[in-house]
């Protein structure tokens, strides 16, 4: 009886002012096909209805809903109180104005274990939340059905930097390291780094089983200058990690990984701010990076012998890497935001 009411999953969702969208994320989780999967809910000091929602689904569903009522402090420290208190034998996330198919926990469950994967990866949907238009099918048409991190770390890059259509075990994040800088942007990624350092094995399936949800006037996403510092910092904590824990062997990786979202996707999203003086701050990026992570500008992962033996992996970032070097990186955002804005598809790179 006790293995059959065995915690299979926790499925950790951090809620701030989601009262629109929550009853339809969680009405996906409490339905799934999966025995044993728990919804470990976490009210980050929502100011809407969020907590009443909660209570009300706690009710009707007893165990499978876990209510964690705590003040705002983010959704990196929300995530953290969610894996302390997840029973599961793996952990998944979801963004509380998401859902999921029916199928979500079961496959990705079923992948794991069938595999010997320490994490198991689905496809996706990017929906207009407004809409309900589909602007594009991702991670559907894995170029692997597996990796083995520790031969290959390269393949890393072609996974997409949010961690809610993966499940892991429940020990990867159980022992995650800390950073002393909670990076304010790029979080998602830096996140996955910290579990990607001690996995092994990562095995994926090609249905799409995840509705993430964006709207329109959203797909870029702007910052302020002002997040740099924090950010850079993390990223530099996280090399180190990497640098003492696996004696120099996933630097090419890590280097690579930084031009990726550091060299690319920050400078992108710096460069829909139309107050910030773009060409000092790439400038900077670029001097950052030639400083804390040297190998990125000749990586082995971005090189055409490296795309031809594994399947065309790392192309686009390869591509995107000529551009740069060639100087014209700033008019290719220009012509790249355009397209998004036009498109309403957030290309992965």
């Amino acid at each position: 009886m006790a293995k059959t009411n065995r915690v299979k999953i926790s499925i950790i969702i951090p809620c701030y002012k989601v009262e629109k969208y929550l009853p339809k994320c969680l009405d996906s989780l409490v339905n799934q096909t999966l025995d044993g999967v728990e919804a470990i809910c976490i009210n980050d000091g929502s100011p809407d209805s969020c907590i009443k929602i909660l209570k009300d689904y706690k009710k009707k569903y007893g165990d499978k809903i876990i209510i964690i009522d705590k003040k705002n402090e983010g959704v990196w420290r929300g995530r953290k109180d969610g894996i302390k208190k997840a029973r599961g034998e793996f952990i998944g996330f979801v963004d509380s104005d998401d859902y999921v198919t029916p199928d979500f926990a079961k496959k990705l469950y079923d992948a794991a274990i069938k595999n010997k994967a320490d994490i198991a990866v689905c496809g996706f949907d990017r929906i207009d939340l407004d809409t309900g238009k589909t602007y594009s099918r991702e991670m559907c048409k894995p170029k692997h059905k597996n990796i083995i991190i520790e031969k290959n770390p390269g393949l890393l890059l072609e996974l997409n930097g949010a961690p809610w259509n993966k499940i892991y075990k429940a020990e990867l994040l159980k022992n995650m390291a800390e950073l002393k800088n909670i990076p304010p942007v790029l979080d998602d990624m830096m996140f996955l780094q910290l579990i990607y350092i001690n996995a092994k094995k990562i095995t994926f399936i090609s249905d799409s089983l995840n509705r993430y949800m964006v709207r329109k006037d959203s797909i870029i996403n702007t910052i302020e200058p002002k997040v740099i510092p924090k950010t850079y910092a993390a990223m530099k904590e996280i090399r180190n990690l990497y640098a003492e824990s696996k004696d120099g062997s996933y630097l090419d990786y890590v280097d690579a990984n930084a031009f990726l979202h550091l060299g690319i996707s920050l400078m992108y999203r710096l460069s829909a701010n139309k107050k910030a003086n773009f060409k000092k701050l790439l400038k900077e990026n670029t001097e950052f990076l030639d400083k804390n992570f040297p190998n990125w500008k000749h990586n082995k992962y971005i090189s055409l012998k490296y795309i031809r033996r594994n399947n065309g992996s790392n192309k686009k970032l390869f591509i995107v890497k000529k551009v740069y070097d060639l100087h014209l990186f700033k008019p290719f955002l220009k012509v790249y935001t355009t397209m998004v804005n036009k498109l309403g598809v957030d290309i992965k790179w």
